[in-house]
C-alpha cells in the first residue's frame, strides 16, 4: 500500500479496443473537472488513447510512466502506463477477437493488483466484450466472477445496476428462468439485501432504504399464483429486519420501480432474477446506467452498456454512463481512503 496517498487514485482502463471504450474515456477525461477529481492512472495502449481522442474529437493531457511506482501525479494530469500485456497491435476493430480479450484481461490483472494493494483506491473500466475474453481463456461466466477469482475472494458478490440514485441487486443472475424458483432461498435473499446495503453505504448513503421484489404476478396474490412470497421471500425479509438490515417487502415487481423511481421511497431494490430489474432499469436510462461490482473487497465500476461495435469510430458514443460510473467509483474510493485513514489514526493512538 502507498501509505502517503492523501488524494484518491483510480486505475482507469480503456476497455476493448474494438469498441467505443477509448472514445468514452477520451470524452470523460477531456472534462477538466473530472481530471481534478482524483489522481488517474491509465493502463492501456498509448496508440489507443490517442485514437480514442481522435475519434471523440476531444483531447486531454497526460504524462507517461513505465510502472506505477515511477508515476508522479499532478492535479489534472493523468498518468499513462503504456501497456498491451500479451496482446499484439494493431487490434481488430468492431468485432470480437482473442487479441482484444487478452488485452482486456491483462489490463484487468494490473488494475486489480494495484487496487487490491490500495495503491489505487478504485477501478473504472470502459466496456469490454465477453466473447473476446472467453476467446482469450476467461473460464467464468462474466468478469465479476473472474475478478473474485483473481482477488482470491470467496464471499458473496453481485452486480449492482445503478440509474441515477437507484441501485438494484438480484438474488439469481445468469441462469435459465425455469431454474429461478428453485434457486431462491432465504439465505440468498438476505445476502443480496446485505450486499446492496453495504454497497450503498460505501457510496455514501448512510441509511439506505431497500425494497425487495416478490417473484410471482401480483406478489403471488396470497398464494394463488405461487407461494414463494409466503414461504421464502417474506420470511427472509423478516429475518433481514431482525438483523438490522433496512428491508421492506416482498413488494409486487410491477409497481416497486414506480415507488422507487417516481416516489423516491427506496435507494435500492433487490430483484429475484436478472430481467426483473434489468428491463426496468434499462428503460429508465440505458445510456446512463452503471454496473457496480458489489461485494468485492475493492470498488469497481463500469458503464452498464456494451462495446457498441456498430458505432465504433463514428464519434457519437454517449458518455453519460461512463460519467456516472466515474462519479460512483470516486465516492466509493473516497470512502475507502477515509476508512484507511481512520484505521491508521486509530492504530497510532492505542487506548490506554
Amino acid at each position: 500500500m502507498n501509505s502517503s496517498t492523501t488524494r484518491v487514485r483510480l486505475a482507469v482502463l480503456l476497455g476493448d479496443p474494438a469498441g467505443i471504450g477509448p472514445e468514452l474515456i477520451a470524452k470523460l477525461l477531456s472534462n477538466e473537472a473530472n481530471r481534478h477529481r482524483a489522481d488517474l492512472f491509465l493502463i492501456g495502449d498509448r496508440n489507443e488513447v490517442d485514437e480514442g481522442m481522435r475519434i471523440a474529437g476531444a483531447r486531454f493531457p497526460y504524462v507517461e510512466a513505465e510502472r506505477f511506482e515511477a508515476a508522479r501525479f499532478e492535479p489534472g494530469v493523468p498518468v499513462l502506463m503504456h501497456f498491451r500485456g500479451g496482446a499484439k497491435a494493431p487490434f481488430a476493430r468492431a468485432q470480437a477477437s482473442e487479441n482484444g480479450g487478452v488485452y482486456s484481461l491483462d489490463a484487468f490483472r494490473e488494475a486489480l493488483k494495484l487496487t487490491a494493494g490500495n495503491d489505487t483506491q478504485g477501478m473504472l473500466f470502459a466496456p469490454v466484450n465477453k466473447t473476446s475474453m472467453h476467446m482469450a481463456g476467461m473460464e467464468t461466466g462474466d468478469e465479476m466472477e473472474w475478478f473474485a477469482r483473481q482477488l482470491d475472494y470467496r464471499g458473496p458478490c453481485s452486480e449492482f445496476n445503478v440509474i441515477e440514485e437507484l441501485w438494484t441487486s438480484r438474488v439469481t443472475s445468469h441462469v435459465a428462468l425455469r431454474r429461478v424458483g428453485d434457486l431462491i432461498t432465504e439465505e440468498k435473499i438476505i445476502a443480496a439485501i446485505r450486499l446492496i446495503t453495504d454497497g450503498l453505504r460505501r457510496a455514501g448513503i448512510a441509511r439506505p432504504r431497500i425494497g425487495v421484489c416478490g417473484l410471482n404476478p401480483h406478489n403471488g396474490d396470497d398464494g394463488s399464483f405461487g407461494r414463494e412470497e409466503l414461504d421464502v421471500i417474506g420470511p427472509a425479509v423478516l429475518r433481514a429486519q431482525s438483523l438490522g438490515l433496512p428491508a421492506e417487502g416482498p413488494l409486487p415487481a410491477d409497481t416497486i420501480f414506480v415507488r422507487a423511481l417516481r416516489r423516491g421511497e427506496f435507494d435500492g431494490v433487490v430483484t429475484m432474477y436478472h430481467d426483473q430489474g434489468q428491463i426496468a432499469m434499462k428503460l429508465m436510462g440505458f445510456e446512463r446506467g452503471v454496473t457496480v461490482h458489489g461485494g468485492l473487497p475493492i470498488p469497481v465500476t463500469t458503464p452498464a452498456h456494451g462495446t457498441a461495435f456498430d458505432i465504433y469510430g463514428q464519434g457519437k458514443a454517449h458518455a453519460g454512463a461512463t460519467q456516472n460510473a466515474f462519479d460512483i467509483v470516486c465516492r466509493m474510493a473516497e470512502n475507502r481512503l477515509a476508512d484507511a485513514g481512520a484505521v491508521q489514526a486509530h492504530a497510532g493512538h492505542p487506548s490506554t
